[in-house]
Formats: structure tokens, C-alpha cells, sequence
């Protein structure tokens, strides 16, 4: 990297860090701010369940399938300039969402914001180590980024909730379009552009694994309308773990692979993209359901909803920005396996809620458990899929940190409906909404479970271990307490 490039870094840290927080910010943003529009969405646009979980789902599985893909693209042809054209698709598929006539237009729509996702986000965290050197400034940073990934979620609920009551749910979409110019006009003037890197695309790494994911979550959500036994569900299943195992040996054989199996070689960076893969599997399913908890069983209108998560959006920013100095003499593991053990007992209590339910004790209440635990978790997460990963794997490891995240939010969701299908219809429609609310935030909770396990059986031990043979303050310690 040229001498100007640092000059120009330790420049501007502020602005860059605010660029790249920002458009990352948008990008989760519009993870969430739909879901609190849901029911308005699904009743204008005529929208089935299963077709209104695609709309979710088109999003995160492009965005999760093409993000190792857009991670490359960064290396190959500089981060930056990769990083602005991310931003420009992003900001006209959400003007096209906004302008949606029907439902297979918002979709579609969807499915290209998700294009933008891949390329913007593996490139945001590139840019963000590429920008702030080793130590507390990249710690700071990278505590930052994990925060802005749980605060983004939750406050896209209370945005979308109050702009689907009082303008529409298009609205949600539109607001990305003034946010994305801004950033496209600041990000050249400011962020350095990285080197280009020589080499190849891995294309067919890359259509294997969307390919794979996206008929596996076309297989599971299928389930919902026809059944586990139905020939398609079952084709669409088959075919997607197949393809999945196709693009295994593609990584082993390919000269340049999007997903360098290497990085699998470190039990903390595995244990953490699994572990993400999980706990996003079951913060997808959270915030689908409770939305319609709230507005379909405890007449909650759109606004009401979007606020009835603050308990959970105050305490998750309190925890994030407040646990650094308390945790800083703890290894990064304990608060992980605290934070997901808070996560999964907040889960288990809102599963019980239903008709005739109190909001406070059975909807707030544990839903400050779950804020305490993001807040505790994501940063840990984040640089567990980094840590110790050399400088030429450094945007494939950012990428898989964002694959797993996305991923997990597809497989997740697609979980959670199935769940939900299978309850058997009874009563009124309020009890039967509850009743699958139930069935899905259930399924949900043995999500967590299975992230603590593997957060206590594989990041815990190995964290524990490298701290007794590697001083605290290394290149290789996530030092995310500070």
C-alpha cells in the first residue's frame, strides 16, 4: 500500500469509519425494517405465507449465496471501487421494491437488493481492517461493527413499524435511496482503495452454493404448503444438499477458491461461523414471528410493534457499547457463551406467550434477555470469524463471517415456517397464529442450544488454550473487550 493511501487513513478515520458503518447499517437495515410491515405488505400486495416469506428470503439467500463471490471481487478488482457499485445496486433495487405493483416485482426486487448486500457487506469489513491498523483501533472498530449488526436488526423494526403506519411499507425501501447517494458520493473522496490482487473468479464455487442453499430453503419452505413426503419438497431437499456437497470438492480442487477450506482450519474461527450460522438461524425466526405475535394476536398496529421491540433494541445498545470495559480482563469466549445462554432462555420464555398474553411479562421481559445476549454475542462472533486469518485470506474470512450470518437467516426462516406449518389448525385465528408463534420460536430455542454447544465444545476451549500460549494483546487474540 502506497504511502498516500496511509496518510490518507490516518487522515479521515472518523469519516471512513462512518461510511462504512453507515452503509452497513442500511444493508441490515433492510434485513429487518420489512418485518414489521408484513401484514400491510401481505394484504396489498395478495400475498400467500409461503410467498410472503420470500420476500425475506429472496434477499438473504442471494445475499448469502453471492457473498463470497462478492468478497472476491473485492480482492480481484479493489475493494473500494467494488464497494461503490454495491452501493449503486443496492440503492436502485430498493427504489424499484418501493415502486412494487404486484408481489413477484417485490421479490424480484429483493433478490437484487441482495446482489447489492453481497458485494457491499464482505467489502465494508475488508475496508474497515484494511483501514485501521492492528491493536485497539481495529478492536474498537471491529467492537463497532458488531454492535451496528445487532443494532441495525432492531431498530429496522421500530423504522419500518412507524413508517408502514403512517406513510406505507414502501417507505422503508425509498429511505435507502437519499442514505445510498450520500454514501456513493462520500465513499471515493474519502475511503482508500485497495491494491487488485491477480487471479480468478470461482463462478462455478459460486452457483453450486447459491444454487444449493436456494433450492435446500425452496425444499424446506415447500414443506410448509405440500408437506415433508411431497415428491418436490423432497427433489428440492435431495437436490440441495447434493449441490452443496458438489461445491465442497469444487473449494478442495479450485486454484482460487471463494471459500479457502483452510480457514476452516482454526476451531475458534469454526466454531464462530457455525455459531453464527445458528443464532441467526434463530434471530430470523424471532423477529418474523413476534411481529405477527404482536400485531395479529395482541392487536398491536404496525407503529406499536416496531416500538414494542425497544425493550429489546435499548438493552441490546446499552449491553454492546457498555460491556468493552467490564468484560476487558475476560476472555472474548465467556461473554459468547453468556450472551447466547441469555439469548436462549429469553427465546424459551417468549415461546409461551400467546392469546391473552401481558406485553410486559411475556413479551418485554424476555425480550430483554435477548437484547442483553446480542449485545454480549455479535461483536465476539465477528472477530472469532477473522481472528488469525492471514492478510491474503482477509476478505474470504470477512465473507464468511457475512455467508454464515445470511445463510443462517434463510435456513432459519425457512425452519421457523415449517415449524409452523406443522401445527395442526384448531380454534380461532388469533389462538392458531399463537399456537405456530409458538411451534416456531420453540424450534428456534433448539437453535440457541445448539450454538451454545458449540460455542462451550469448540471456541471456549480453544480460546482458553491460545491465551495461555499466546500473550492477550496479539495480532491473534480478538481482543473485543476492549
Amino acid at each position: 500500500m502506497t504511502s498516500p493511501t496511509m496518510h490518507h487513513k490516518a487522515a479521515h478515520p472518523a469519516a471512513i469509519l462512518t461510511i462504512i458503518l453507515a452503509s452497513y447499517f442500511m444493508i441490515l437495515l433492510d434485513n429487518s425494517v420489512l418485518f414489521t410491515a408484513l401484514p400491510s405488505l401481505q394484504s396489498e400486495l395478495h400475498l400467500s405465507t409461503s410467498e410472503l416469506s420470500w420476500v425475506q428470503d429472496a434477499y438473504t439467500l442471494v445475499f448469502g449465496g453471492l457473498l463470497l463471490l462478492g468478497a472476491r471481487a473485492g480482492d480481484l478488482l479493489g475493494r473500494r471501487r467494488v464497494f461503490v457499485f454495491g452501493l449503486v445496486v443496492f440503492s436502485v433495487a430498493s427504489l424499484l421494491i418501493g415502486l412494487a405493483p404486484a408481489g413477484w416485482w417485490a421479490i424480484s426486487g429483493r433478490a437484487l437488493q441482495g446482489i447489492g448486500a453481497a458485494i457491499v457487506a464482505p467489502a465494508s469489513l475488508s475496508l474497515l481492517t484494511a483501514s485501521f491498523p492492528e491493536g485497539r483501533e481495529r478492536t474498537r472498530a471491529v467492537t463497532l461493527y458488531g454492535a451496528t449488526a445487532g443494532i441495525g436488526a432492531s431498530l429496522g423494526l421500530v423504522i419500518g413499524g412507524a413508517l408502514a403506519h403512517w406513510i406505507s411499507w414502501r417507505a422503508g425501501f425509498f429511505v435507502n435511496v437519499p442514505i445510498g447517494a450520500a454514501m456513493i458520493i462520500l465513499a471515493p473522496r474519502f475511503l482508500p482503495e485497495t491494491g487488485r490482487s491477480r487471479g480468478r473468479f470461482d463462478v462455478f464455487g459460486a452457483l453450486t452454493a447459491t444454487l444449493g442453499v436456494g433450492t435446500l430453503v425452496f425444499g424446506i419452505i415447500n414443506s410448509a404448503d405440500q408437506s415433508w413426503n411431497s415428491p418436490l419438497t423432497i427433489a428440492a431437499a435431495s437436490t440441495g444438499v447434493v449441490l452443496l456437497v458438489i461445491f465442497v470438492l469444487i473449494e478442495r480442487q479450485a486454484a482460487q477458491p471463494i471459500m479457502p477450506l483452510r480457514l476452516f482450519a482454526s476451531r475458534r474461527r469454526t466454531g464462530a461461523y457455525v455459531a453464527r450460522f445458528l443464532y441467526l438461524g434463530a434471530m430470523i425466526g424471532f423477529f418474523y414471528f413476534t411481529t405477527q405475535l404482536m400485531q395479529e394476536v395482541l392487536g398491536f398496529d404496525p407503529l406499536e410493534a416496531g416500538l414494542g421491540f425497544l425493550p429489546m433494541t435499548a438493552v441490546n445498545f446499552v449491553v454492546a457499547m457498555g460491556a468493552a470495559p467490564l468484560v476487558r480482563r475476560m476472555p472474548a469466549s465467556m461473554p459468547l457463551v453468556l450472551g447466547i445462554l441469555m439469548t436462549l432462555a429469553g427465546m424459551f420464555w417468549l415461546s409461551r406467550a400467546g392469546v391473552g398474553s401481558d406485553y410486559l411479562t411475556d413479551v418485554a421481559a424476555p425480550m430483554l434477555l435477548i437484547g442483553a445476549g446480542q449485545g454480549l454475542a455479535f461483536a465476539p462472533l465477528t472477530s472469532f470469524g477473522i481472528v488469525g486469518a492471514p492478510a491474503s485470506d482477509a476478505g474470504a474470512a470477512s465473507g464468511l463471517v457475512n455467508t454464515f450470518h445470511q445463510v443462517g437467516t434463510c435456513l432459519g426462516l425457512g425452519i421457523g415456517v415449517a415449524a409452523a406449518a406443522a401445527v395442526p389448525s384448531s380454534g380461532t385465528a388469533a389462538a392458531q397464529l399463537s399456537a405456530q408463534v409458538s411451534a416456531a420460536l420453540s424450534a428456534g430455542s433448539v437453535l440457541l442450544l445448539l450454538a451454545l454447544l458449540v460455542a462451550a465444545l469448540l471456541i471456549l476451549p480453544a480460546d482458553l488454550a491460545s491465551r495461555r500460549t499466546v500473550p492477550v494483546r496479539t495480532s491473534a487474540e480478538p481482543a473485543s473487550a476492549h
